[in-house]
C-alpha cells in the first residue's frame, strides 16, 4: 500500500476505524472509553477531513478493542 500524502493516509485510517467501529456496533463514546482515548480525539480521527496524526500505540489500542488486525486500518477499500 502506498499513499500520496499524509491526508490520504489519515483519511483511509479514519474511514476504516469508523467502519470497524460501526460493524462492532459501538458508539464513538464506547470505543473511546474502551481504547482509553478522548472522544474528541476519536471524532477527529474519524472525521473526513482529518489531518490528525496518531501513534501506533493508539492504533493498536483501537484495533484491540475492535478485534481487528492493525493492518486492516491501512487498506483502501470501499466501506460505504
Amino acid at each position: 500500500m502506498r499513499f500520496n500524502n499524509d491526508t490520504d493516509l489519515y483519511h483511509v485510517i479514519g474511514t476504516n476505524i469508523k467502519y470497524y467501529r460501526e460493524q462492532a456496533k459501538l458508539t464513538q463514546v464506547q470505543l473511546s472509553e474502551q481504547a482509553k482515548i478522548s472522544i474528541s480525539y476519536l471524532s477527529k480521527i474519524e472525521a473526513a477531513g482529518c489531518n490528525k496524526s496518531l501513534s501506533i500505540s493508539v492504533l493498536n489500542q483501537i484495533a484491540n478493542v475492535l478485534s481487528v488486525e492493525i493492518s486492516e486500518f491501512f487498506k483502501e477499500v470501499n466501506t460505504e
